[in-house]
């Protein structure tokens, strides 16, 4: 009798510590941050196809995203469907994508992270040469693998509400695992350029 008695307090104790876990991974999940694995090749050469990794829900509820942040967010088609783009235009920029480059508030942008120039589709959202402002609470966004992209040249720029979070951190693979860096912002510390990104937020 005394055997089954402490059998019964140890899956007690194991089934508490189940759902205490259990909780906290929903917490967590719902609202802090969530895994999320690369799909496509969109975001070639930054991501593969396969990689897995964290996306921050709180980022945005402490700041406003800035250029060069990499999200996460509901597809404007089918809300059930998550991308993920590189910010390039916030609200009030003007974009303007002309001869394969693309320009922000009339200044060219030095994309060192893309596979292949920008490329248009007639008859999509952006047209070549014919410059866009991006609307209030609106952000415009581009995939780093410009010609296997779908995104803002097709479906227009995306609400703030759609954005799930911010990419933060890569977990899998192993060999290319850390911080996700925001290719707008110098390795070498910059801090005019960080304090002008962040006064734009």
């Amino acid at each position: 009798m005394f055997l089954l008695k402490g059998l019964i307090m140890f899956l007690m104790e194991i089934m508490e510590t189940i759902v205490f876990v259990g909780s906290l991974f929903i917490v967590v999940y719902l609202f802090v941050m969530q895994p999320n694995q690369i799909k496509g090749a969109s975001m070639v050469p930054t991501f593969e196809n396969g990689n897995y990794i964290f996306t921050s829900k709180v980022t945005y509820k402490m700041r406003k995203p800035i250029q060069g942040d990499i999200v996460v967010f509901h597809s404007i088609r089918n809300p059930d469907i998550e991308y993920i783009k590189r910010i390039i235009g916030l609200p009030g920029d003007t974009v303007l994508i002309e001869n394969q480059e693309v320009y922000v508030n009339g200044n060219q942008l030095s994309e060192n992270y893309i596979s292949a120039k920008t490329t248009l589709i007639p008859g999509s959202y952006v047209q070549e040469g014919v410059s866009l402002t991006v609307p209030e609470g609106h952000y415009f966004v581009l995939g780093d693998n410009r010609p296997r992209s779908s995104d803002s040249r097709e479906f227009g720029p995306i609400e703030f509400e759609s954005i799930i979070g911010q990419v933060f951190y890569r977990y899998f693979p192993i060999d290319k695992m850390g911080k996700v860096e925001n290719q707008f912002i110098q390795a070498r510390v910059d801090l005019p350029a960080l304090a002008l990104l962040l006064a734009r937020s």
